[in-house]
């Protein structure tokens, strides 16, 4: 038999039986007891404890402009290891007075004493007590400095890490709003976003409210308003994604949110909000599920809420497709999109079938013919019409303008958009002054229409429109050009997407170059999608704030490229949780929103 054999038998807290009992009893009755003259003798400093723990330079302590190269640990005492959690914020301070501003990166036990606890017997002991002796383990912070902490002229600034805090400095929990905003850059005034958040709980101080609020930077004197530097919201199905849009866009309807004009005056900004589901008309009407002791909660937390009085939805006449909402309360208004349009976006009709050599004729040569012999007010029937006839195909063969296969190509994949074009509707381009409205929001549902072709050609055109007016220096529609916009496009990845046809060239050019002239001309896009990584990259480059919601699917968390410490927490995320990246406004942090839309959401 082994000598484990008779171990596995023993009881540390077993005596012995028998005459070995009663031997021990008397051998205890008759020595004196030892410690009888003595009182017992904390080992616990006298005091208070300030903070958490202290840093230690047991294994060095360095802040290097290189990231692996530094070296901050922190020794969390007992009574605080069970509360402290990786990405807690904490201070350090520093003898004159400056602070290191950090956060947690790694959490480590390690052994206090030179012994192995990787045996049998400790493993049997512990086992069978109750609890863990803590003081048998360090329980050491690994720390990542974030920012320097410094006060001037009365207020608290931020600058690089540039020193070393002293050995023995104690560590505090960063319990102050204005010192977290700061060490984060998080500004005071702007769009709200939520309450910063370690973990899934939301970051505690002792003011009131407790909570830390997130803002988005919105004027002139820190740069362009990120509104104008674009905004993509990803998350998946059940993530919170529409509910977390509704209450970011809401704030952008603010009654005080303006906008200063080239020509001197302050404008409240448009929202046009592309909704393939048909949810956001509800934006016209209140929370039903917000009481008035929430809505104070609001109100002290400056955060805007409540329906949109003025909220339309322009419905596209597309087919005998029809159009009912009891849902909401929003004003709906019937339009068509009228084929004078194609003029000035031919690729409408190019779908995903033409090729360039087919595209370069439809451009060059049939519209151009077709708009001289109708001019505006020419059709799509007109269109079909005019490429039905034989002489013309015969013409422009023997011309060598256009080769008959060309042209029997064209013709025959500008087919099927009959009930897309001048429907019994009036046109939208006799309603831009309705569509458009400074301080306004225009949806445009799309869930009616069962022809995902007609939806994606509606969706482009309307999108163009606003797009064309906005980057041209002798615009038709001044409503347009002079008005700030906020061009909002849900399930973006269907509409501006990579792909290998001409349509999808000509799209992704046109919103590209309107992403990098937003700041200019006041044109932000705010696109939300499940598929990031379908969003194509000469737009996705534009965007500056990422606001990530639960997404499970690996390529679309490694497309939206967020620091890695966050991109770890994305698939475990609740509702209403999400992180953000925008490295123009603060350092990449996570948040929770508003547990209730601010304005109606849901079918019940």
């Amino acid at each position: 038999m082994s000598d484990l054999g008779d171990f596995a038998n023993y009881d540390p807290d077993d005596s012995g039986e028998g005459d070995s009992t009663a031997a021990a009893e008397s051998s205890t009755e008759s020595e004196p007891d030892a410690d009888a003259d003595f009182e017992p003798m904390s080992v616990s400093p006298v005091g208070t404890d300030r903070g958490i723990g202290t840093l230690s330079a047991s294994e060095g302590l360095v802040v290097s402009e290189e990231a692996d190269d530094t070296c901050l640990r922190a020794y969390v005492t007992v009574d605080n290891r069970s509360s402290v959690r990786i990405g807690s914020y904490l201070v350090a301070a520093y003898p004159d007075g400056e602070r290191l501003f950090c956060r947690i990166v790694a959490l480590e036990y390690a052994q206090e004493f030179r012994s192995d606890d990787a045996t049998e017997i400790h493993a049997r002991r512990a086992m069978r007590r109750e609890g863990i002796d803590e003081q048998d383990y360090k329980f050491m912070a690994t720390l990542e400095p974030v920012a320097v902490l410094y006060e001037e002229g009365g207020e608290l600034k931020r600058r690089m890490t540039d020193r070393v805090p002293k050995p023995e400095t104690v560590i505090r929990r960063a319990e102050d709003s204005t010192e977290i905003k700061t060490g984060l850059k998080i500004p005071e005034e702007g769009v709200f976003l939520g309450h910063l958040a370690v973990g899934g709980e939301k970051v505690k101080t002792a003011a009131s409210p407790p909570t830390i609020d997130y803002r988005l930077k919105d004027d002139y004197e820190a740069g362009d308003p990120l509104v104008f530097r674009h905004t993509l919201v990803a998350g998946g199905t059940g993530s919170g994604k529409t509910h977390g849009a509704k209450n970011v866009l809401r704030q952008y309807l603010a009654d005080d949110r303006r906008y200063p004009t080239d020509d001197g005056r302050t404008v409240a900004p448009a929202l046009v909000q592309f909704d393939p589901q048909d949810e956001y008309a509800q934006m016209h009407d209140d929370n039903p599920e917000v009481d008035a002791e929430y809505e104070r909660r609001l109100d002290r937390e400056g955060i805007a809420h409540g329906g949109v009085a003025d909220t339309k939805a322009f419905v596209p006449k597309v087919g005998d497709a029809t159009y009912a909402a009891a849902h909401h309360g929003a004003e709906q208004i019937e339009f068509t999109i009228p084929f004078s349009m194609v003029f000035d976006n031919p690729w409408l009709v190019a779908g995903s079938g033409l090729n360039d050599n087919q595209y370069g004729a439809l451009v060059g040569v049939l519209l151009p013919q077709f708009e001289r012999q109708y001019g505006d007010s020419g059709t799509y029937d007109d269109f079909r019409t005019f490429l039905d006839d034989p002489a013309l195909k015969e013409e422009l063969d023997e011309s060598g303008r256009v080769h008959e296969a060309t042209f029997d190509a064209i013709r025959r994949r500008i087919l099927g958009f009959g009930s897309i074009f001048d429907q019994d509707a009036r046109p939208i381009t006799e309603l831009v002054d309705a569509f458009v409205r400074p301080g306004g929001i225009t949806t445009v549902p799309t869930y009616h229409i069962n022809d995902s072709r007609a939806t994606t050609t509606v969706v482009l055109a309307l999108s163009s429109l606003l797009v064309d007016q906005k980057l041209s220096n002798n615009p038709t529609h001044d409503r347009i050009k002079e008005t700030p916009l906020v061009l909002g496009m849900d399930e973006a990845h269907n509409f501006l997407t990579d792909a290998d046809s001409v349509q999808a060239d000509r799209v992704i050019g046109k919103f590209a170059e309107a992403a990098k002239q937003g700041r200019k001309e006041r044109l932000g896009l705010f696109l939300i999608t499940q598929d990031p990584q379908d969003i194509a990259d000469p737009i996705f480059k534009q965007i500056n704030t990422t606001v990530v919601l639960n997404l499970g699917d690996e390529n679309a968390i490694k497309a939206v490229n967020i620091p890695s410490n966050l991109e770890g927490k994305v698939p475990y995320m609740e509702k209403g949780q999400m992180v953000v990246y925008s490295p123009d406004n603060s350092e990449p942090v996570e948040l929770i929103g508003l547990s209730n839309c601010l304005t109606r959401h849901g079918r019940d």
